[in-house]
C-alpha cells in the first residue's frame, strides 16, 4: 500500500472514507482487477481516529463469514469474544425470549470486539493491498459525476489534487459530506433518545450471554467482553445524559445496577463513558450513475440489536460480488445499470433491518399497560415456539435472504 499515488492519477475506485466499512470493502476486492484508492480525513495511527476507537463492535455470524469469505477471520478471531446465548428481557416484567448458538448449531450466535481491535486487523490488511492507494490525511473538497468518469478535488499535504475514477464509494459515515454536497437527501428520524456507551466489571461470570433488557428508560444491551468485562449500551433520556456522565463511579453503577438487575451480581467496576445522540437516517438515493453510498452513510440505525455495522458489511459483500462480476465481463463498473443492480439486491435487507429496529424502539419504549401485556406475552411465545425463534435467531446473525458469496463465507 503506497502513502501517495501513482504518476496516472485515474482510478477504477476511489472509496471515500477508510473507516471500518470502506476499509473492508477495499480488503474484499484484493486480488480483482481494480485499481483501489481510499481517501481518508484523519491518519489511521492518529489518536483521534474517531473509526477506530474502543467501543465494543457486535459482529454477527454472518458478518464472521464474510470476513471468512475475505479470509480476515483468523486475523480477528484471537481477538473477539463470543456470545453463545441472548438473553431478552423486559424490565419490571414476565417475558423473556432466549437464544442459544447450540440450539442454532453454531460454535457462536455472534461476536464482541472493540472498533480499535478490528480496525488493527483492517488496517494491516491493506498495507498488503498492492492494488491500493492511500491518501491521507486528505479531504475531499469537490466531487462531478460525469458520463464518463468522476472527478474528485481534495485537499491534501496543503496542495489542491484532482483524480478521476469509474466509481465513487461514499463510506464517510452518517454525516457524510458526500451526501450534503451532492444534495442527496434523507429520511431522518430522531429517536429523542442518548446512548451512554461504557464497560463494566460484574461481580458474577458474563458466561458468554449477551443481555437485551428494555427498560422505562430505552434499551440496555450488555455485551460480553474479555477479563469478565461487558460493553454497555444504555439509552437514556437526552436530559438525563450531562448528570449521568458527570457522576462518580459508585454514583453511575447505582443508578444503572437497578436497570439491570442482580442476574450478573453486583456491578464492580466502570470504564469511560461516552454519548451520542440517537437517530435514524436513511438516504434517499442510494446510487447514482458514478457514485453508491454504503454502511452508514446511506443508513444509520438505533443501536438496539446490534445491527448497524453487520448490515453495511453487508453492503459490502453485495457490492463487492456486484463489482467482481462486472469487471470479469468488461462491464463498466461505474454505468448507473450495475449500481442499480446492486441497490434493489440491498433494497429488502434495508427495510426489514430498519423495520425491526424501529418496531423494537417504538414496541418497548411505551409503558402502555395492554401494549406492555402483549409484547410480554410476544417474548413468551417467542420462547416457546422454536420455529419463530429460528427465524429470529437467522435474522439477528445476518444469515437471511439472498445472500452474496462473501456472506457464505465463499471467496468472490
Amino acid at each position: 500500500m503506497s502513502e501517495t499515488s501513482p504518476p496516472n492519477t485515474d482510478f477504477d475506485l476511489i472509496i471515500v472514507g477508510g473507516g471500518m466499512v470502506g476499509a473492508s470493502l477495499a480488503c474484499a476486492l484484493d486480488k480483482q482487477d481494480l485499481r483501489i484508492a481510499i481517501i481518508e480525513a484523519v491518519p489511521y495511527q492518529a489518536d483521534q481516529q474517531p473509526s477506530y476507537d474502543d467501543r465494543a463492535i457486535a459482529l454477527s455470524f454472518g458478518t464472521r463469514r464474510i470476513f471468512d469469505g475475505m479470509d480476515l477471520w483468523p486475523d480477528i478471531q484471537p481477538q473477539v469474544t463470543p456470545i453463545e446465548r441472548i438473553h431478552v428481557s423486559d424490565q419490571g416484567r414476565f417475558g423473556f425470549t432466549r437464544l442459544d448458538c447450540q440450539q442454532e448449531g453454531v460454535d457462536a450466535l455472534g461476536y464482541v470486539i472493540t472498533a480499535r481491535e478490528l480496525g488493527s486487523s483492517l488496517i494491516n490488511r491493506l498495507e498488503q493491498l498492492n492494488n491500493l492507494t492511500l491518501i491521507s490525511p486528505a479531504t475531499l473538497t469537490d466531487l462531478k459525476l460525469g458520463a464518463e468518469h468522476a472527478t474528485a478535488v481534495l485537499e491534501h499535504d496543503g496542495k489542491t489534487r484532482t483524480l478521476t475514477s469509474q466509481l465513487i464509494v461514499a463510506a464517510d459515515g452518517g454525516n457524510s459530506a458526500i451526501r450534503k454536497q451532492l444534495d442527496i437527501r434523507t429520511s431522518d428520524q430522531d429517536y429523542q433518545q442518548t446512548a451512554i456507551i461504557t464497560n463494566i466489571t460484574p461481580e458474577r461470570p458474563h458466561q458468554h450471554v449477551a443481555y437485551e433488557r428494555f427498560t422505562q428508560h430505552g434499551p440496555l444491551a450488555l455485551l460480553p467482553m474479555p477479563d469478565n468485562r461487558c460493553a454497555v449500551v444504555w439509552t437514556c433520556n437526552p436530559k438525563e445524559v450531562k448528570r449521568l456522565l458527570a457522576l462518580e463511579e459508585e454514583e453511575f453503577l447505582a443508578e444503572l445496577q437497578p436497570c439491570f438487575g442482580y442476574r450478573l451480581g453486583r456491578f464492580l467496576k466502570a470504564g469511560k463513558r461516552s454519548a451520542y445522540p440517537l437517530r435514524l437516517i436513511q438516504a434517499r438515493e442510494q446510487v447514482r450513475n458514478r457514485l453508491t453510498l454504503i454502511g452508514n452513510a446511506a443508513h444509520t440505525l438505533h443501536p438496539i440489536a446490534g445491527q448497524g455495522f453487520n448490515l453495511g458489511l453487508r453492503d459490502v459483500a453485495a457490492l463487492a460480488q456486484i463489482l467482481s462480476e462486472a469487471r470479469q465481463q468488461q462491464k463498466d463498473i461505474g454505468n448507473l445499470t450495475i449500481l442499480e443492480d446492486y441497490a434493489h439486491w440491498r433494497r429488502r435487507d434495508h427495510r426489514q433491518v430498519i423495520a425491526f429496529t424501529n418496531t423494537l424502539v417504538g414496541t418497548f419504549s411505551n409503558r402502555f399497560p395492554p401494549l406492555s401485556l402483549a409484547r410480554n406475552l410476544g417474548l413468551l411465545a417467542m420462547d416457546i415456539m422454536p420455529p419463530l425463534k429460528h427465524s429470529l435467531a437467522r435474522h439477528a446473525m445476518g444469515i437471511a435472504g439472498k445472500l452474496p458469496r462473501l456472506a457464505r463465507g465463499l471467496p468472490l
